[in-house]
Order: structure tokens, then C-alpha cells, then sequence
């Protein structure tokens, strides 16, 4: 496309002449289906044409077999085959660099002077067929005719993909609610158990006229039910508006046709009872002191709690702090109960602050490692079909060519006891620079003649380590079979790979000195003349820019699935500041009447509001390192929900990320003791003076 200003890699399909396809058909959403007899008509990928501008009735040409043919765009359609599309030996989806073109039979025989033949053969299985052993017997069938390995649905790229970001979804969801779930619980707990201190009287009196305990436990729990049930259906509503929003995410990330957003009764159902019942267990604890209070000594004020036994600690508080400074610690120690539920809730909401901040750099990481550490090139080009290794001496002669790093990608299928796992082993050369393996440590991965290093992922899915041997079924060429040893372990964070020797592969394989592509530095100016020469060149499948394939996986962290971690951010924040600001409300209230006292016997009201906002100041200090404890181990259970065998996010323990999370529970407690204040300000000092313990 002379518009394009560069090449575009694209998939050619064929069509029967005489129908659609009826296993793999193509929904068509504008324009028509390519005429019988017109060779030079074909169907263009939705995707591609939208990100491109192209349309019906526009032209394009493309290099098939070695030649150049020019095609008239009949019309648009999307394929279940392509809901995940990225370009052949790629992970990341860029729908501006790749295309895929649907052309009549005739017409692709014609081009590839190919007629009757084909090179994909789509099955449909009978309900009791025992996959594997129908792929074990195409295997057979087709080897002799040189087949590179069939493979069941749920190894098909797109198929693959939105399985795994449905199992994402999946953990993320065993991970996230219960935390949320818990603190809803808790603050319920104090917002119920200062209520039942404050009506202690009320609950003498019906006591005393008759009431049963379980009477009265059962009208408090009723309130709990309607807070709960409140709260459930409007979190249901927004659940549902969030629904929405996310179809449309995942609607522009895979390329469905459309995408229904159905609200599941059962779940509906399911999320209410949970949240009632998370509720209730927080209230239920406080409700048991309601069967313990008696008609007498709940119509009396509670007994004050004996503070004579502090011994020397007294007069030693009296020597080093001033009396305001007294008075908070005083409230401190002679509550020890709730203070604790304080810290641990401000620390829960600390958690939830540096879990996701930390994922927010996770995601950054495995962005940079992957585009900066490992691959150190920029750009990758790929050939049809192994070729010379002295083609890599070619290619540095070019003009703007740093440096070359040939590699060869062998698709495989890896086997390790009951495990599979259908990928590819990348032979590198040693001492590579460009694309390398690395440890853990960011140190290269000794890379052994007869052994193989796989990636954590691929180890993982394998469950293989160091020392084991693992069977592999190469899946072009002569199709070997193999057994080799695990060597090593590389960090990866994109992909699972394997690596091996590059001499070592190819002896293995029995053929010498064969490259599949090389990676280039070369400059940037340089980049888009290198990618206009090699379109020209037959044996070239494709270039692969680095820079282009950075920018679009940042797309999908940012715009696809992976945005999905700043909404749960947010989340978390509100949750942290609703903890705060519940636990700052909370002591207002039940030291209303203490801080009115001190306001007529002389105090100012920065005096009585430092009494008050002392507490929650050295509240949320013990609870800023609790938190950032809570995160840290938190962190991991949020990254294993994020991460799959396609892309992993580590837990990064990053202190600026730290940082910014003590810096949102510092702002929450500013803002909550802001609020505070201003109440206390205006606090009408005869009423409050009325209010009874």
C-alpha cells in the first residue's frame, strides 16, 4: 500500500469457489464476497483495513511466490480465526502490521501455480473422539506428505488467548473481592459495635419490659441486612455499568463482532449472598455482646475501666510529653481493642494501595526487560524457510547496519511426563548480544551444545527443573524427535521460549549452518528504507520492528485488558480512604463529649483537635509499615492472577511505588482528619456536653 509508507506482513486464505467455508467461515460486515472468475478480488481483515483507512473499492498489492500482483478490495469481514491477530512468530497485536486476505481457490492456486494442492486441513470431531488420538493419527498420515504437526482447539492462537485471559479473570477474582470483602466486613463491625455501646440503655429497657436477647439481636441484625443488601445492590448496579465498559475493552483488544454483556442471574445472586453473608459475619461478632448484657447493668453507664495499676508509667509520661500528648497516648493504651481494628484496617487498605501500585510497576517492567534488557535490537527479520548463515554477512554490508545476530526458530512440541506444551526453541549464537537469555540476576544464561534452557513460564507449565530431560517433537524438517536436558532456567516476561546452542540445534536438526532470521541494530533513520528493501526481497517474510512491536504492547497495558489494574487501583485508594475516614469518624464520635469538656475548661480548638487527631496520627504511622508488610506478600497473589503462560507480571518491589502508596493513606488521613476538624469546630458545646456516655 503506497499510503502505508512501509510493508505490511499479511496471511492469504482461500475460498471454495462454490460456497463459504463451513468450519472456518468469515462473517462478512461490508461490501461482497470475490466473484467467480475475478482472480484479482479479495476480502480484507475488518481490523486492518479500519486501523489502515482502506475500504471497498480500494487497491492493493502484494508479493505471492515471488511476484508482485495488484488486488481490488470487494469487501471487509472478521474471522473467528482471527480474534487474536499478531503476526506469524509474534506475540504482540498490531493491526497496522498485519493483514489477512481472503482470495478465491482458483485465484491462490493460480498465484502459487499450486492447483489442488493445500497446506491446512481444518477437522470437525465426532462427540465420544479422543483428541489426542486423532492428532496422533493425522500425524502419521500427513508426515510422509511433510505435515508440521496438527494440534486440538485449545492450542489455536485466539482460541488460546481468550482462554487465557478468561483464567486471568478467573484468579484475579479468587484474589481481589475476599480482600474487599473482608474490610466491608470490618468496618461494619465498628459501625455496628458503636452503635450498640451508644443504645446500651435502650437495650436495658426492652430487656427489661420482656424483650428476649434474640429479639433484639435480630432487629440490630435487620439494620445490618438493609446496609448489607443496600450496599450488595448498588455495587450489583456498578458491577454492571464496569460490565458494560470492560465488553467494550475487550471488544477493541480481540476482535470480536460483537460482544453481549449479559447479566447472569446467578451471579447477580451469587454476588448479593456473598456480600450479605461478609457482612453479617462482621456484625454477628458484635451482636454476641447483646446476649450478655443484662436489664441492670445495662441501664447503668459502663463500669470505667481501672487504670490505677500503670505504675511508673504515669509519672514517666508526665516528665517527657506535654498533657495533650498525655491524652492520646492515654486513649491509645486504654483501648487497645480498637486501635488494633484501626491499624489492622488501615493497614489492609495500605495493602490494597502497594498490591496494585506494585503491579502498575510490574507492568512496567515486563515492558522494559523485554524491549530493553533481553532484546537489545531493533528490528528482527524473518525469512520463508531456514537459510545459509552467510546471509547474515549480506545483511551487515547494508547501509545503516550496525550489527547482526543470526538465531533460528524451530517450532516444537515440548513433553515433559503428563505435560505438554505445542512452542518453539530459539537457537542463539553464543555470546549473543542482541537477543539474549538471561538469569534471574540479568546475568546470560550458559547456553550448553547438548542441553536446553527453558524459560520460568515454559519450566513452570512443564514442571521441569534443572537436571530433568525433556522430549521434544521438532515440527518441520525431517521432524525429529528428541530428548534433551534441561540446563538452565532464563527469566522471561514475555512468551515462553526455550533456548539452545544455535550450532547445537542445528547439529541436532542434521542441518548445518541454517538461520531463520536475524536480528539487526542498525539507525533509526535507517529503519523504514530497511523495511522497504526487504519487501522486495522473496525469501524475506517479514521485518519486525522492535520499536513498533514496544508500542503496541503498551497499547494493550494501557488501552486492552491490562487497564483493567488501574480501575482496581482506584479501588483500592477509595477503599483506603473509606477505612480512614471511618476509623477518624468513629473516635469523633465517642470522644465527642471528652473534647467538648476539654473546650469549656480552656482548651482551644487546636488543642482539642490535636487530642483527637494525635490518635489517628500514631494510628496510621504503625500501620504504614504493617501495610507496606501486607502489600508485599500481597503483591504476589495479585501477580499470579495477572500473569499466563503468554505474559508474565512479576511483583516488583519498588520503593517509589512504596512511596506513593504511603503518600495515598498520608493524603486519606489528611483529607478524613480535615473533615473531622471542621466538625469539631462546629460542634455545639452545651449539646454535646448533654450527649451520656
Amino acid at each position: 500500500m503506497e499510503e502505508a509508507g512501509r510493508p505490511v506482513r499479511a496471511t492469504a486464505l482461500s475460498i471454495p469457489r462454490d460456497a463459504r467455508p463451513l468450519l472456518n467461515n468469515y462473517m462478512l460486515t461490508s461490501g461482497r464476497a470475490p466473484r467467480v472468475g475475478r482472480n484479482d478480488e479479495v476480502l480484507l481483515l475488518q481490523s486492518f483495513a479500519d486501523a489502515v483507512g482502506l475500504a471497498p473499492g480500494d487497491s492493493l498489492s502484494a508479493t505471492m511466490n515471488g511476484a508482485r500482483r495488484t488486488f481490488v478490495v470487494v469487501g471487509l469481514a472478521q474471522s473467528p480465526e482471527f480474534i487474536y491477530i499478531a503476526a506469524p512468530g509474534e506475540i504482540v497485536p498490531d493491526d497496522t502490521r498485519f493483514a489477512v486476505l481472503w482470495m478465491l481457490e482458483d485465484a491462490m492456486a493460480a498465484a502459487f501455480d499450486m492447483k489442488g494442492a493445500f497446506n491446512e486441513a481444518l477437522l470437525i470431531l465426532s462427540r465420544n473422539a479422543n483428541t489426542q488420538e486423532v492428532i496422533a493419527g493425522a500425524n502419521r498420515l500427513l508426515d510422509k506428505y511433510g505435515g508440521l504437526g496438527a494440534y486440538g482447539l485449545e492450542d489455536q492462537a485466539s482460541n488460546r488467548f481468550v482462554t487465557e485471559e478468561i483464567a486471568g479473570l478467573r484468579a484475579t477474582v479468587g484474589v481481589v473481592p475476599p480482600i474487599f470483602l473482608a474490610i466491608a466486613a470490618f468496618l461494619l463491625n465498628i459501625v455496628i459495635a458503636r452503635m450498640i455501646q451508644s443504645e446500651r440503655e435502650q437495650i436495658g429497657i426492652l430487656k427489661a419490659f420482656g424483650y428476649t436477647s434474640l429479639e433484639i439481636g435480630v432487629h440490630y441484625f435487620k439494620l445490618v441486612l438493609v446496609i448489607a443488601l443496600c450496599g450488595a445492590v448498588f455495587g450489583g448496579a456498578l458491577g454492571i455499568l464496569s460490565g458494560r465498559l470492560l465488553s467494550g475493552v475487550y471488544q477493541t483488544y480481540y476482535k470480536f463482532p460483537f460482544l453481549v454483556f449479559q447479566i447472569s442471574a446467578g451471579a447477580f445472586a451469587l454476588g448479593v449472598s456473598v456480600s450479605v453473608l461478609a457482612a453479617s459475619a462482621g456484625a454477628i461478632l458484635v451482636l454476641r455482646s447483646v446476649f450478655s448484657l443484662t436489664p441492670a447493668i445495662a441501664m447503668r453507664p459502663p463500669a470505667p475501666v481501672d487504670y490505677s495499676k500503670t505504675g511508673a508509667f504515669g509519672p514517666r509520661m508526665k516528665r517527657l510529653l506535654d498533657q495533650p500528648t498525655r491524652m492520646v497516648m492515654r486513649r491509645i493504651v486504654r483501648q487497645p481493642g480498637r486501635i488494633l481494628g484501626a491499624i489492622v484496617g488501615i493497614a489492609c487498605g495500605m495493602a490494597l494501595s502497594v498490591g496494585m501500585v506494585s503491579i502498575l510497576a510490574g507492568f512496567d517492567k515486563t515492558i522494559d526487560m523485554t524491549f530493553s534488557v533481553i532484546d537489545r535490537s531493533d528490528a528482527m527479520v524473518s525469512f520463508t524457510h531456514p537459510l545459509s548463515d552467510t546471509v547474515q554477512y549480506e545483511l551487515a554490508s547494508l547501509d545503516g547496519v550496525h550489527a547482526v545476530e543470526p538465531v533460528r526458530v524451530v517450532p516444537v512440541e515440548f513433553r515433559h511426563g503428563l505435560r505438554q506444551y505445542r512452542g518453539a526453541v530459539n537457537g542463539l549464537q553464543e555470546g549473543a548480544r542482541l537477543n539474549r537469555a538471561l538469569k534471574s540476576d540479568l546475568e546470560p544464561v550458559e547456553l550448553h551444545t547438548n542441553g536446553i534452557v527453558l524459560s520460568n513460564a515454559l519450566a513452570k507449565v512443564l514442571n521441569a527443573e534443572i537436571g530433568d530431560t525433556i522430549e521434544i517433537d521438532v515440527l518441520e524438517g525431517r521432524r525429529p524427535n528428541l530428548t534433551v536436558q534441561v540446563t538452565g532456567v532464563a527469566e522471561t516476561l514475555l512468551g515462553s521460549p526455550a533456548y539452545m546452542s544455535l550450532e547445537g540445534l542445528n547439529r541436532i536438526l542434521k542441518e548445518p549452518g541454517r538461520v531463520s532470521a536475524v536480528y539487526l541494530s542498525a539507525e533509526s533513520d535507517r529503519l523504514e528504507a530497511l523495511q522497504l528493501y526487504f519487501a522486495e526481497l522473496p525469501r524475506v517474510a517479514g521485518i519486525s520492528v522492535k520499536r513498533d512491536a514496544e508500542q503496541a504492547m503498551q497499547k494493550i497495558m494501557n488501552e486492552g485488558a491490562g487497564s483493567t489494574r488501574y480501575l482496581m487501583a482506584l479501588i483500592a485508594a477509595v477503599i483506603t480512604f473509606g477505612i480512614i475516614y471511618n476509623t477518624a469518624r468513629i473516635s469523633f464520635a465517642q470522644s465527642m463529649r471528652d473534647l467538648a469538656s476539654l473546650r469549656v475548661i480552656g482548651f482551644t480548638k487546636g488543642e482539642a483537635s490535636y487530642v483527637l487527631l494525635g490518635e489517628l496520627a500514631v494510628v496510621v504511622l504503625v500501620a504504614l509499615p504493617l501495610g507496606a508488610l501486607m502489600g508485599y506478600f500481597l503483591s504476589f497473589a495479585i501477580s499470579a492472577g495477572f500473569s499466563t503462560d503468554v505474559y508474565q507480571v512479576p511483583s516488583v518491589f519498588n520503593p517509589s511505588g512504596y512511596g506513593t502508596a504511603v503518600l495515598v493513606v498520608l493524603a486519606a488521613s489528611i483529607v478524613s482528619g480535615w473533615i473531622v476538624k471542621r466538625d469539631l469546630d462546629r460542634v455545639d458545646l452545651v449539646e454535646a456536653l448533654k450527649i451520656k456516655e
